[in-house]
C-alpha cells in the first residue's frame, strides 16, 4: 500500500507518533507491499520497523521538585491558586466517561437498542444523572431487559479496563 500507511499503522500498533517510527531500508520493500495491520506487526517484531527512543526533558530540579510534591510537600495554602472546586478537576468527567462506557457495553450486548442509546447518551451529556444506579433504573423504567448477570459482566470489562 505504501509507506505513509505503514508509518501510520506502525504509529497506530505501537503508541507513538509518525515522525518517531522509522523503516529500515532493508525492509523499505516489504513496508511498502503490507496491506494489512497484521503484515506491519511482524515487520515490527522483526525488527524491520522501529520508533525513535522517547525523548525525556526532565530537568534535575524538576525531578526533585515532583518528588517532594510526591511526598505531599509545596503543596500548602500559600502555593494555591483557584478554589478548591477548580483545583478538584475531573470529577464530571470521570462520572460521565463511566456512564458512557456501561451503556455503550450495554449496547453491545443487545440489551438497548440504538434509539434508546442515542437518548440516553443525550441525557449523559446533560448530566442527568447522578450516577451509574441512577442511569440504571431510567434504563429499566425504559424498558431495558438489564439482569444482575448483565451488570456484573458490564462491571467485570470495566475493571479490566481500568486494571490494564
Amino acid at each position: 500500500m505504501g509507506v505513509r500507511f505503514a508509518k501510520r499503522t506502525a504509529s497506530r500498533i505501537m503508541g507513538r507518533g509518525i515522525n518517531a517510527i522509522r523503516i529500515k531500508t532493508s525492509s523499505l520493500q516489504e513496508a511498502e507491499k503490507a496491506l494489512t495491520a497484521e503484515d506491519i506487526r511482524k515487520l515490527v517484531k522483526n525488527g524491520g520497523i522501529y520508533a525513535l527512543p522517547e525523548k525525556h526533558n526532565l530537568s534535575m530540579n524538576s525531578k526533585v521538585l515532583k518528588r517532594k510534591r510526591d511526598e505531599g510537600r509545596r503543596r500548602g495554602p500559600g502555593r494555591r491558586k483557584g478554589t478548591s472546586n477548580a483545583r478538584k478537576g475531573i470529577g464530571w468527567e470521570k462520572k460521565v466517561r463511566s456512564q458512557r462506557l456501561f451503556l455503550r457495553k450495554l449496547r453491545d450486548m443487545k440489551r438497548v437498542d440504538s434509539k434508546t442509546f442515542r437518548k440516553f447518551y443525550r441525557h449523559i451529556k446533560g448530566a442527568s444523572y447522578e450516577d451509574k444506579a441512577t442511569l440504571l433504573l431510567h434504563l429499566r423504567e425504559e424498558g431495558a431487559n438489564i439482569s444482575d448477570d448483565d451488570l456484573k459482566q458490564v462491571n467485570e470489562y470495566a475493571r479490566s479496563r481500568y486494571n490494564k
